[in-house]
């Protein structure tokens, strides 16, 4: 699906305020403005809609249309948009499926009727329908749910209910489901508190096939290295252990890769050995200069230290030779099937019509190919390995392919490019890696990855797997995280709603923590287990608890007078940084003026008070933190009945009064001068479901309160000089880190992770 092009000087005067006219946030609309394609296509869109505003689904709608509207169908893109304005297609999950319909439709007649039948619309899928589809998902999973309780998958329940309701909406779905399990199950229990322990698999008998590489016909190819291979290793290496970390440069790395970094570097380092960082750089058409640098930066932001940098590409000179030494030996054959026909006999276990074509002819063609005299897709250089063997990655697997793309490291040297399958075990023995450390999907390539070094003779590294990491309520599939970048469903690879490396860091999270959480998990080879993203916040909190400094922010504001506080008078007081600061040393303090305006939670004030309610309350008391306490004297409210603008109250300077409540708060640092204003944003989970990967609609999943941005909230003016880099705790609120939009002029922060611990309640595990 393309994005419609070709609209002309429509976007020259195209200002800012028009996108955020559209309910656009203010990012997205400087990002779109930079973008002169989309700046056009939006441009169209705008004027097709005949609008100069409208609210902010509709306008998300309409910023959908403009970046990703098929080109082929262009001729239909003003009924589409009509659709939306009239709110016919309200939700993203309608816009997709009309998207699809388009695709399909091209600029051929529209049949109106199909097409609302496809995107649903006119389908109003009410409250009513969808308590009762719920009730009846929950009565079809009964006995799971008893059984259950709190750690059934909410997710593949509401799952469930969608495929019922593709309309409906899924935030009411996710909270009726909510609600109706807590009236089926009534309240948490601690064992509801606890992680449940994943009953063990009982896995088959396996041979180690890292040894051993079975044939079809009976025959076992066993895996090992020579005398003499082994001493020309051993001397290369000095007997030392020899790992390495090979990302591919197609992405930003993410905390599955600080796994990967921390077994790969780590054994290296515990056995006082070298860890490569290599780059699996064998796709050119979806590797980028930017990852490569952001994956070199990353690694030594985590705290390795590569023993050296090296490329795939570096060796594929030699990769070309061993392919010629392959074909020369009949172990390979240029072979001209295509994907499907290679899929199809591969299920069929039947050899290519050119399996057993003449060497020479082979050799021939191979130099064809990388002489460029080959078109892209007509020829693949194939393995001859074992078409009969009931694991896939034997049947003889692709060596190389034809790419007319120029390669980011190799340049336009090439035009055929060696397979993973092919390079990856080949580079291992070049690089004399003692130790291939891989995730368990890996396990049935390995009699692929010894075959190949058995037929040329290489030396052989030991291979190992262990289970990938995965963390509930996130995606990890890099297809996954790409889509949700390219598709702007979060703000870039360094979103802090994301699990990439850059995106923790981003929101605060510090390079020790992530290694903490990592090793705390520990390494199996139980591939079946989701950790609860609460274990990797507890591992933060404990480390910032003892790191961030303390300090004092009202996210939204609600005034109150001091009245009995002479008008010009400031009281200077002292702020812990540190709930142990020792009285006698100053830098463990900062100042909080105290004058008589001040402003608290609206949070933390009612007009009806309750016994368990320890906020202010009109005639009731609450302490101020390190300040007075102070009592609600009157209630100013607003035209609005329902509006409190304001409350006043009297402090008591004697402190007398014991109230138990404790409020945080900031006040004007001068008569007349507003508080220090920041930006504070708010991060929640990306995802409603704990495991949305495994959901067919997973892009309907995404959490639509996961990110809220306040722009109005007050900070005490210590926080005036806070930089990239600073991190702090707010009392009562969480944890938070300077941002990198932050500016002098706008100071913004991020929250890391909320005060509570719903993990530790239970433990370190």
């Amino acid at each position: 699906m393309g994005t419609g092009g070709g609209e002309g000087d429509k976007s020259a005067a195209l200002p800012l305020e028009a996108l955020l006219a559209l309910g656009l946030d203010q990012r997205t609309a400087e990002n779109a403005l930079v973008n002169s394609k989309v700046t056009a296509n939006l441009a169209a869109v705008i004027a097709e809609a005949g609008i100069s505003g409208c609210d902010k689904t509709v306008g998300n709608l309409l910023y959908t249309v403009a970046t990703k509207y098929p080109t082929n169908a262009l001729v239909h893109r003003p009924v589409l948009i009509d659709y939306i304005v009239s709110t016919k297609i309200k939700n993203p999950a309608q816009l997709d499926a009309a998207l699809s319909f388009l695709t399909n439709t091209g600029p051929d007649s529209l049949d109106t009727g199909k097409f609302e039948e496809a995107c649903g619309v006119g389908v109003v899928v009410s409250i009513e329908e969808i308590k009762s589809t719920v009730n009846e998902v929950l009565k079809h999973n009964m006995e799971a749910i008893l059984e259950q309780r709190y750690h059934i998958n909410v997710g593949n329940l509401c799952g469930q209910v969608r495929k019922m309701h593709p309309w409906g909406d899924a935030k009411a779905t996710k909270d009726e489901i909510d609600k109706k399990l807590a009236e089926i199950l009534g309240p948490k229990t601690d064992a509801d508190n606890v992680k449940p322990v994943k009953k063990k698999k009982e896995k088959a008998a396996k041979v180690e096939v890292h040894t051993e590489i079975f044939y079809s016909d009976g025959n076992i190819w066993r895996a090992h290295n020579s005398k003499e291979i082994l001493e020309k290793h051993l001397k290369a290496t000095g007997g030392k252990v020899m790992t390495r970390f090979p990302p591919e440069p197609n992405g930003y790395l993410h905390i599955g890769h600080a796994k990967a970094m921390f077994i790969d570097f780590g054994l290296a380092k515990e056995r006082n050995g070298h860890c490569y960082l290599r780059f699996d750089d064998t796709n050119p058409e979806a590797e980028k200069k930017e990852y490569i640098d952001h994956i070199q930066e990353i690694v030594h932001w985590m705290g390795w230290e590569p023993y050296k940098v090296t490329y795939t590409s570096d060796y594929f000179q030699a990769l070309y030779e061993h392919a010629v030494e392959l074909i020369r030996k009949g172990l390979a054959y240029v072979d001209h099937q295509t994907a499907e026909e290679i899929k199809e006999y591969r299920e069929k276990k039947m050899n290519s019509p050119w399996r057993d074509r003449p060497i020479e002819e082979s050799l021939k063609l191979f130099e064809d190919m990388r002489r460029g005299l080959i078109a892209e897709g007509a020829a693949t250089l194939r393995m001859k390995q074992d078409m009969q063997n009931d694991n896939k990655n034997m049947s003889d697997l692709i060596a190389y392919r034809i790419k007319f793309t120029p390669h980011p490291h190799a340049g336009d040297k090439w035009c055929i490019y060696p397979s993973y399958d092919y390079a990856h075990c080949m580079v291992d023995s070049l690089e004399n890696i003692t130790h291939s450390l891989c995730t368990l999907e890996f396990d049935i390539r390995r009699p692929s990855y010894y075959w190949l070094l058995v037929a040329l003779g290489l030396y052989q590294p030991y291979v190992w797997e262990y289970s990938r990491l995965n963390i509930s309520n996130t995606v990890m599939s890099k297809r996954k995280l790409n889509r949700l970048v390219t598709e702007k469903w979060v703000d870039g690879w360094d979103d802090p709603r994301l699990l990439t490396l850059a995106g923790l860091r981003r929101r605060g999270v510090s390079s020790t923590a992530i290694n903490s959480f990592i090793r705390g998990i520990g390494i199996t080879r139980s591939d079946n287990s989701l950790i609860r993203v609460d274990r990797l916040e507890y591992h933060i909190r404990e480390e910032l608890n003892k790191t961030a400094s303390r300090a004092m922010v009202v996210l939204n504001p609600l005034k109150v007078v001091i009245t009995n506080l002479e008008d010009e008078k400031v009281i200077d007081l002292d702020g812990k940084m540190w709930p142990d600061a020792p009285a006698d040393d100053a830098s463990s303090y900062y100042k909080v003026p105290f004058s008589r305006i001040v402003y608290i939670e609206k949070t933390d004030f009612r007009l009806k008070d309750s016994k368990d309610y320890y906020g202010l309350a009109p005639g009731k008391s609450a302490l101020l933190r390190y300040a007075f306490p102070i009592k609600c004297t009157e209630v100013v409210y607003g035209d609005n009945p329902d509006e409190i603008i304001e409350i006043r109250a009297e402090y008591d300077p004697s402190k007398t009064t014991k109230p138990k409540g404790v409020l945080h708060w900031v006040a004007q640092p001068a008569p007349g001068v507003e508080p220090l204003k920041v930006e504070v944003r708010l991060f929640d989970k990306l995802f409603l479901s704990e495991n949305p990967a495994e959901l067919e609609d997973w892009l309907g999943d995404l959490n639509p309160n996961s990110k809220e941005v306040i722009k109005g909230a007050y900070a005490v003016p210590s926080l005036a000089t806070a930089v990239l880099g600073d991190k702090f705790q707010f009392e009562r609120l969480g944890y938070f880190a300077v941002d990198t939009d932050s500016t002098p002029e706008n100071i913004v922060f991020n929250r890391t992770v909320t005060l509570r611990d719903s993990y530790g309640k239970a433990g370190p595990k």
